[in-house]
């Protein structure tokens, strides 16, 4: 606190992020759900072959070419897509430019449990916020989102349960609200959750928020993007307009848009995590924990035989990063990210060691 700051910046609660190591620490990284494995080779080849003369001129403000190859990978016009310095920052522009703000304004409806930087933009935009439970299983409940109030905001899968909403549950959200935007986060889409792309046609309002921190490994980069229609993605541009006009640099536009067309590495990518996902998952229900069916590159799990606290702490005491939130309903759960083969082969070891069994044959 300082007698600087206004009274906004005094009340905000900021988010959290996950814990991240010092370079050069032995740590096995299960706690931010980054990408296991390198990016794309063709992206180490265009930072051999870039030429540094083009970082002396601003970059390309529309990301022209960037936007043309994500229209490629998921068929929809460029006009239709919006990059921005990660997808924190395109939800930042989408909230101060669809929800509305003050005190007599109708509400924002999220999920209760939910990504935490949902409440930290409705604060910090004075956006009226309604949390809606989720039901008894962790499940959002698509009939308490069909009352039109200020708009919708739900991530699919949902972080840090992984469900996902099928789409046609979506599609009925969608209909009762034809006067709001609709944001669906598909942060974790690819690892098997269902995509609204195909709704897009139809519905002017939906919004959808992509990175490519999970799905192309490029974490360290911070590069997000949305996909709608030509009015929301004008309207979000106006809002960077009134803060940056260059938030993604030339040299962020050429290897995301490497990656992106790199369809052959993604596609196989995905697919290891996902394998290696559900191994895991067997290996825990074989311990006795419960876990959500989680559509995402994580698992989140209720562990058996010790308490999740006390998990996390020993994990950490042995070098191995996981999640542990401590709020009400999840405060017996683990998030934990999937990683490579060999270091979640190195996590069931050490779990089993910890909770006092001796299971090497399951």
């Amino acid at each position: 606190m300082s007698r600087f700051w206004n009274k906004k910046t005094n009340a905000i609660e900021p988010y959290v992020a996950g814990e991240q190591p010092r370079e050069g620490q032995k740590i096995i990284k299960l706690n931010t759900n980054e990408n296991p494995y390198p990016p794309s080779p063709r992206i180490g080849a265009l930072l051999k072959d870039f030429n540094e003369e083009r970082l002396r001129l601003y970059p390309d403000t529309s990301c022209t070419a960037l936007r043309e190859a994500f229209a490629e990978f998921y068929g929809v016009r460029p006009t239709q897509i919006f990059c921005g310095n990660g997808s924190d920052e395109v939800l930042a522009f989408a909230f101060r430019a669809f929800f509305e703000s003050g005190p007599d304004a109708p509400p924002l409806l999220t999920p209760d449990i939910s990504y935490s930087f949902y409440p930290v933009y409705a604060e910090l935009f004075d956006i009226p916020l309604k949390k809606i439970p989720l039901r008894e299983d962790f499940s959002i409940a698509p009939e308490d989102y069909l009352y039109p109030e200020g708009g919708v905001a739900i991530a699919n899968p949902n972080a840090p349960t992984g469900l996902a909403l099928p789409v046609d549950s979506i599609r009925r959200i969608l209909d009762a609200n034809p006067d709001r935007v609709v944001l669906i986060d598909e942060a974790y889409a690819c690892f098997g959750g269902p995509s609204c792309i195909g709704l897009l046609k139809e519905y002017p309002n939906l919004l959808i928020i992509g990175t490519l921190s999970k799905s192309h490994s490029l974490a360290g980069l911070r590069l997000g993007f949305a996909i709608g229609s030509e009015e929301l993605i004008e309207g979000i541009q106006r809002i960077r307009d009134s803060f940056n006009s260059y938030p993604v640099d030339t040299l962020a536009q050429k290897t995301a848009e490497a990656a992106v067309r790199d369809r052959a590495w993604h596609e196989e990518n995905t697919r290891k995590i996902v394998a290696t996902r559900e191994r895991v998952r067997e290996a825990f229900r074989a311990m006795g924990f419960k876990m959500t069916d989680s559509k995402a590159n994580f698992l989140f799990v209720r562990p058996d035989g010790i308490s999740a606290s006390e998990l996390y702490t020993k994990l950490k005491n042995k070098g191995i990063l996981v999640r542990y939130f401590g709020k009400p309903r999840i405060s017996e759960y683990l998030r934990i990210s999937v990683g490579t083969d060999e270091q979640m082969t190195e996590l069931i070891k050490a779990v089993r060691e910890l909770r006092g069994g001796d299971e090497e044959g399951e």
